[in-house]
């Protein structure tokens, strides 16, 4: 189970048990409502257009509403709508933990989108061929999984991150280390959790090793198109969520 929002003596905000979809919709929210997408005062969308919106049925929203509204973020008045109240009371820091307060799953999936792509042409062109041997040591390493979730996802972040790093471009490293730092600081590390299962981890070890080979092989065509093909299942897999 997932946790509700809270507000403690700083006025950050903590969780308490609810289900995963209505936590996704309560994080979606309260990024927007910290963010200033939905500024102080100012009326919220519909139960209805942010149940269109979001992908989700109207008491999915209706409930998430009622946490917020329990956490002094909103106000609900009768006949009038939903109408922020949450100020924010720390300055802003650009620590994964505070980003990953503020990201929702669709906005990590959509920087995803931006950088991996990217990310791996570039590795393809700049990769050493020691930084070659090293990726295909990471990958034996994953193959060997078969029930062992935590590993697996360590072992999967050191391989994005050998990617990355043989970008030759630090800058485009560390904006996607700060991604996988949101990721693990996220809730929705559980929900990944949740999913691999030992058939869904033989399939991502395939995955990767598809890439590897167009990535040793210097296939930039094959190598980036495998990665937007796999960003679509792993968005596939998000809206399974709701």
């Amino acid at each position: 189970m997932n946790k509700k929002l809270s507000e403690n003596a700083e006025g950050l905000i903590t969780r308490q048990p609810i289900g995963a979809t209505v936590q996704i919709v309560v994080d979606t929210l309260f990024a927007r409502i910290k963010s200033e997408e939905y500024p102080i005062d100012t009326r919220l969308p519909s139960e209805r257009t942010l149940a269109s919106e979001l992908g989700v049925a109207r008491n999915t929203v209706r409930e998430a509403l009622d946490v917020l509204e329990t956490q002094k973020a909103i106000r609900r008045r009768a006949g009038s709508g939903s109408f922020v109240t949450y100020r924010s009371v720390t300055p802003r820091n650009t620590s994964a933990e505070s980003v990953a307060d503020q990201t929702s799953p669709l906005d990590h999936l959509v920087v995803r989108g931006i950088l991996e792509p990217e990310m791996v042409r570039l590795a393809v062109i700049n990769m050493t061929p020691r930084m070659i041997t090293e990726l295909s040591e990471t990958l034996s390493e994953i193959e060997t999984i078969q029930t062992d979730v935590e590993k697996f996802i360590e072992l999967e972040e050191k391989l994005y991150t050998q990617i990355a790093e043989g970008t030759g471009n630090p800058l485009l490293a560390s904006c996607y280390k700060l991604s996988i730092e949101t990721y693990r600081q996220s809730f929705r590390t559980k929900l990944r959790r949740r999913h691999l299962t030992p058939k869904r981890i033989q399939d991502y070890q395939k995955r990767y090793n598809t890439l590897f080979n167009a990535i040793s092989s210097r296939d930039v065509a094959s190598a980036v198109e495998f990665i937007k093909l796999h960003l679509v299942e792993e968005q596939n897999l998000l809206l399974q969520e709701f």
